[in-house]
């Protein structure tokens, strides 16, 4: 467990599965953490194992002596 003293929040992405062998699944990132993803039957799901693995990528770089990144995620749509 992340032993910080404060909480750290990230927007994730989640997106349905297009393959029709996993009906109902959902895929999950966290843009602000390079290589921070995940996946689960249901959103509930996805959400439970995003929030591990952004928990243990935080862990990896507070093992290093990295700082946590800060978000800097801008939304922006896109006509065409």
């Amino acid at each position: 467990m992340i032993k910080r003293g404060r909480v750290v929040e990230y927007t994730v992405i989640l997106q349905p599965e297009a393959d029709p062998e996993f009906p109902g699944y959902y895929n999950v990132i966290a843009p602000a953490l390079p290589g921070c993803f995940s996946y689960g039957a249901n959103k509930e799901e996805a959400l439970k194992n995003i929030r591990e693995a952004i928990e243990l990528y935080l862990e990896d770089l507070e093992a290093r002596g990295e700082s946590p990144p800060k978000e800097t995620l801008e939304q922006v749509k896109v006509r065409v």
